[in-house]
């Protein structure tokens, strides 16, 4: 299984932040067996948002950051392509409204990926079916 994080996934890593013992085992798993972890670029996007809004505080520019997390050998960015971005808008059934997380969700239905999150509305579209994930 291929993991990637939503983008609080990737705050709450770059902050040591407790997780889900399945979701620690999960990424162990990836990294012992040399299998990268993925982050959407979308994360970027989502990441400036957040600092430019004042919703998330970061000790150093949103771009340092994103440089700075990715320096960890087992993370890498996903491929976003355009078949992705038009996918996001012709999700099936009930997908979140955040067009981050669409994108996400498409990112991983196209390339057969779990998403590694919290965010209720990933993990209810999971439950339908439409999506692999792993709540952290």
């Amino acid at each position: 299984m291929t993991l990637l994080l939503d983008t609080c996934a990737a705050i709450w890593i770059s902050e040591n932040a407790a997780l889900a013992d399945s979701a620690v085992e999960a990424l162990d798993r990836a990294e012992d067996d040399g299998q990268p972890i993925l982050l959407s670029p979308i994360t970027a996007w989502e990441i400036g948002l957040l600092v430019a809004a004042g919703r998330l505080a970061l000790p150093t520019s949103p771009e340092a950051w994103l440089n700075r997390l990715m320096q960890a050998p087992p993370l890498r960015l996903a491929d976003l392509t355009t078949s992705v971005l038009i996918a996001s808008s012709f999700l099936p059934g009930q997908p979140p409204r955040d067009p981050a997380d669409k994108i996400i969700i498409a990112t991983a239905r196209a390339q057969n990926l779990t998403v590694v999150t919290r965010d209720r509305h990933i993990l209810a579209y999971s439950k339908a079916g439409h999506v692999l994930a792993l709540a952290c």
